[in-house]
């Protein structure tokens, strides 16, 4: 269905039957119910510090279980974050906190895995693209920087890469 055909459907709804509709998506859809609650009441702190939690839950998990590391989790969030239209600088902080936390993981438990090192750079350069996009690099330097350092403290395997990545971005 096109955007054209629904815009036509819900002119032909009266506003009760309009009104159903969304109670309904409301009640089925995770995402619609999480839409209208950022819209009407925006906590962004209290999302930023459950995502937070969700991101070093990956790492740092209860129940003494094995970390399962992965970005995919810390990148849903960010999706969602961006999706919701949640302020640039809260945006930047999950996606710096991201990084921040698989190298405070390093730290105690050197991981192996290439591609654990590639997926952190990557997820690097994705936050200093939003970051450069949003004019947040002078705000954030400090932090960038300190990603930086601790990359090439941990000795990480692509620490040259992690000085290119934000030398580029003139930090």
């Amino acid at each position: 269905m096109s955007k054209r055909e629904l815009k036509q459907y819900l002119k032909e709804l009266t506003k009760e039957q309009l009104e159903e509709q969304i109670l309904d998506l409301y009640g089925r859809f995770k995402e619609v119910k999480t839409f209208y609650d950022f819209a009407f009441n925006p906590q962004e702190n209290k999302l930023l510090e459950e995502a937070k939690w969700q991101i070093s839950k990956e790492y740092f998990p209860v129940n003494g279980r094995k970390p399962k590391m992965r970005r995919s989790v810390a990148q849903k969030n960010i999706r969602n974050f961006i999706r919701l239209g949640v302020d640039a600088p809260v945006v930047a902080d999950l996606m710096l906190y991201n990084v921040e936390v698989a190298q405070t993981f390093c730290g105690e438990r050197p991981v192996t895995q290439e591609a654990f090192y590639r997926a952190m750079l990557k997820a690097f350069e994705e936050a200093l693209q939003f970051i450069e996009e949003h004019g947040l690099i002078t705000q954030l330097a400090p932090r960038i920087n300190r990603v930086v350092d601790e990359a090439i403290e941990q000795r990480w395997m692509n620490r040259a890469a992690f000085e290119k990545t934000a030398a580029l971005y003139a930090i």
